[in-house]
């Protein structure tokens, strides 16, 4: 990195030689500049407020939102700093839909014949911008808490949860099979 301002044996030229520049994260519209996972899907969530509190609704089938039928749901929740994943499922989607904090999460597209397929995308998702959003199946995602408090995640997946055979893989959150790091998290698959 160059700076025609700072004659070259300053102190600013040095620190700028040694910063990594802001990478561009919207367009001027405000649409991301990333593309998202192929099969990820949105709906965008408004949340009343008076001076009593809020509401805001999770899940109504009339939407026609997700083609599955809303058959299990549950509740998570991540520490600040903390990541959940790698995290891969067969049989199910999962739908998430944060009711506090703020989460970032990312997919990673393994499947061949899909069109985002090698690519990595990350969504923040947040109390402050409420949404629902699908993970397709064969898709590897990690959940990372990027908030001061505890992310509280609600879960609609598309199928039930099997106690005897799991639907669920792991990677640990470094493996280099996945190229995106978490810098300074922790946590596992």
């Amino acid at each position: 990195m160059t700076n025609d301002f700072a004659p070259p044996d300053s102190i600013l030229a040095a620190t700028l030689a040694a910063a990594k520049r802001d990478q561009q994260l919207a367009r001027a519209d405000g649409r991301p500049v990333g593309r998202l996972t192929d099969g990820v899907r949105f709906r965008e969530m408004t949340t009343y407020a008076d001076e009593r509190g809020t509401v805001v609704e999770l899940f109504d089938p009339r939407w026609n939102w997700h083609p599955d039928p809303l058959v299990f749901v549950y509740s998570f929740t991540i520490r600040p700093g903390m990541v959940k994943g790698w995290n891969l499922h067969q049989e199910h989607e999962d739908r998430y839909f944060i009711l506090q904090g703020e989460m970032e999460l990312v997919l990673f597209d393994p499947r061949p014949d899909s069109a985002t397929s090698g690519e990595v995308c990350r969504i923040v998702l947040s109390e402050f911008n409420r949404r629902i959003v699908n993970v397709p199946k064969w898709v590897w995602h990690a959940d990372h808490n990027i908030g001061s408090k505890d992310v509280v995640v609600v879960n609609f997946p598309t199928t039930a949860y099997n106690h005897d055979n799991p639907d669920k893989y792991r990677l640990p959150i470094d493996t280099d099979l996945i190229p995106y790091r978490f810098p300074n998290a922790r946590g596992g698959g």
